[in-house]
């Protein structure tokens, strides 16, 4: 079994190939839901660049997440729920739960999904539509933004819900290409709210978010997993 610091940077690795954004590969990987009314949503993401690939489930229910990806034999587990953020591996139950920021809580309520925003993130980042594709039947925008930092580029769905499909990201510093393929859309899902709970034999630390931030920044990481969806948790303040 890994080190806890060895798993903490192969976690840290998989934070840094989840950004980005590319197309989906099989037909019934892109359904087209006709209503999100009920506010389920489900969808894996894969993955890839220079660091390896990896696959990462991801299940909503209105404002509430759960997300899981297996490292090296580890399943790590990221929920939100309510006030609360947790971050725990599955395979030794030890975990953490965070008390989010408010504000943070009150910027999800406005995005809808609590995941694959990719849409709206890269429009606020000055993203534009270059041009228009067919992908396995569906009509898809490509938008491309470009800047200090290098270039994401994001295959999203032309109807009201914009589902992401496809993400690439360039770094511009390290020359690395990253990729995000999201497969398997689906929503309108019977799932109990009890799914967004912690696992009752997980044993989870309590820390309010100052605590979090005092001990990262004299420390390091808090925790045996590091906090993947930090936009979830707090919200950067503006200099």
């Amino acid at each position: 079994m890994p080190a806890p610091s060895s798993l903490r940077r192969l976690v840290l690795t998989l934070a840094l190939l989840g950004l980005a954004v590319g197309s989906a590969t099989a037909e019934e990987s892109t359904p087209a839901p006709s209503d999100s009314g009920d506010g389920t949503w489900y969808a894996q993401a894969l993955a890839r660049g220079r660091a390896g690939v990896n696959v990462t489930h991801f299940w909503s229910k209105g404002q509430m997440l759960r997300a899981e990806t297996v490292v090296a034999g580890h399943r790590v587990v990221t929920i939100v729920n309510g006030e609360w953020y947790y971050a725990y591996d599955a395979l030794d139950g030890r975990g953490i739960a965070i008390r989010r920021d408010p504000a943070a809580i009150a910027l999800a309520q406005s995005q809808g999904r609590p995941f694959g925003n990719e849409y709206e993130s890269l429009l606020e980042q000055g993203a534009e539509l270059v041009r228009e594709e067919d992908v396995l039947g569906r009509k898809t925008g490509v938008y491309r933004v470009t800047d200090e930092i290098g270039q994401r580029e994001l295959w999203a769905t032309l109807d009201d819900l914009h589902l992401p499909l496809r993400i690439e990201i360039y770094d511009r510093r390290s020359t690395e290409r990253r990729y995000t393929d999201y497969l398997n859309w689906q929503s309108r899902m019977p799932i109990p709210d009890s799914f967004f709970e912690p696992e009752p034999r997980v044993t989870l630390e309590r820390i309010e978010l100052d605590e979090y931030f005092a001990r990262t920044l004299a420390h390091g990481p808090v925790g045996p997993v590091p906090v993947l969806y930090a936009r979830l948790l707090h919200v950067k303040k503006k200099n």
